[in-house]
């Protein structure tokens, strides 16, 4: 398992020079960002992120500090997908309103500067979690890392969504029900075999939808590794990886976080196979708990249904992944891999719907 938790380590973890497609026009670049970043001079220098393989990621140095830039990924995309012009915007308006994400710089719409829509942010120093069994921590430093993810998750379903500008990100009702259509849809236009599980769902999911009584802003991607902690001390100092969120229901963000304690670790965020009570790591009803009292909850619902949609969602993710690696437009040797979890996720799910009463 240690050695899984290095390979993700080695995977993810660092930047390396850009190679072909992804090298991008440094002077153009420089000359956008003297024109439309406050404070920022050239000359630059861009490395790629490692980590990832949706919308490619740099390291921006310059005389000026560092930044981080993300874009579009060259070739045909899905509808929908890729947008960074959201990502930017829910981020700037969470900025705005106090939440911690990074500080956002510019968005830039003008293919002509790199080759294709990009923004650019604040880098944060800080590091981030790959392995939730966090092997080389104390139990009591590794359960305040729990708690402070999960208050950072409350704090943002607790978020103004007027306050921060976000009333138009995205519609406020029936946000299971729209979901389950656009990932179906995403399937369908990625969908290289049949998978019968994947049909049931298809079928179950949109029939048996528990209803929506909040709105908040949903992140999406909401897991350990998608944030940046401080080097010395258990705080969360940005939350990042913003491609999913949208206006919805709060839960979708919650049970996702949840099914941390329904997945084997494997040296990812999986907590299901570990000795929590050793580790110091909370359990789900403890994490249950938490997070009702920061949002002012009694209780929250039966979570199978939610596990099987978050699992069919994840196949409608990783089918998209796979059909790029079979279309030669993935950014990166970690996709091929995930693209061989694509039935196996959607098996998972299927067993969540049994236990929800399908």
């Amino acid at each position: 398992m240690m050695s899984e938790a290095i390979n993700a380590e080695e995977a993810f973890v660092g930047t390396v020079e850009p190679e072909g497609a992804d090298k991008l026009d440094e002077g153009k670049l420089a000359e956008w960002m003297s024109a439309n970043v406050a404070g920022f001079a050239g000359p630059l220098h861009l490395t790629k992120f490692k980590g990832g393989q949706s919308n490619p990621t740099y390291k921006i140095t310059s005389p000026t500090g560092n930044y981080v830039l993300r874009r579009k990924p060259f070739g045909v995309l899905l509808p929908s997908a890729h947008a960074v012009d959201r990502e930017y915007k829910v981020q700037a308006g969470l900025y705005k309103a106090g939440f911690t994400v990074a500080p956002q710089y510019g968005l830039c719409t003008d293919e002509t500067v790199v080759g294709s829509w990009f923004y650019i942010m604040g880098l944060v120093d800080g590091r981030t979690i790959w392995n939730g069994a966090m092997p080389d921590a104390a139990p009591d430093y590794r359960r305040t890392t729990y708690n402070a993810m999960i208050d950072t998750l409350a704090a943002l379903h607790n978020t103004d969504v007027a306050a921060a500008g976000l009333e138009d990100f995205g519609k406020p009702g029936n946000y299971f029900g729209r979901q389950i259509d656009r990932w179906t849809k995403q399937y369908r236009l990625a969908e290289t075999e049949t998978i019968p599980e994947v049909e049931r769902l298809i079928e179950w999911l949109p029939a048996t939808m528990p209803e929506q009584d909040r709105t908040s802003v949903v992140h999406g991607d909401y897991r350990i590794d998608n944030m940046i902690y401080a080097h010395d001390r258990p705080e969360v100092l940005a939350v990042l990886d913003w491609e999913l969120s949208t206006l919805g229901d709060p839960l979708a963000d919650f049970t996702y976080v949840a099914m941390a304690w329904v997945t084997d670790n494997g040296g990812r965020s999986g907590v299901a196979d570990l000795d929590r009570k050793a580790l110091g790591i909370p359990e789900l009803e403890e994490v249950v708990e938490r997070y009702c009292a920061a949002t002012g909850r009694d209780s929250v619902p039966d979570m199978n249904w939610y596990f099987a949609y978050n699992f069919f969602r994840l196949t409608g993710i990783l089918q998209g992944i796979k059909k790029r690696v079979i279309d030669g437009t993935a950014s990166s040797s970690h996709a091929k891999e995930q693209s061989e979890r694509v039935k196996p996720l959607a098996e998972r799910a299927w067993d969540f719907a049994v236990k929800a009463g399908a």
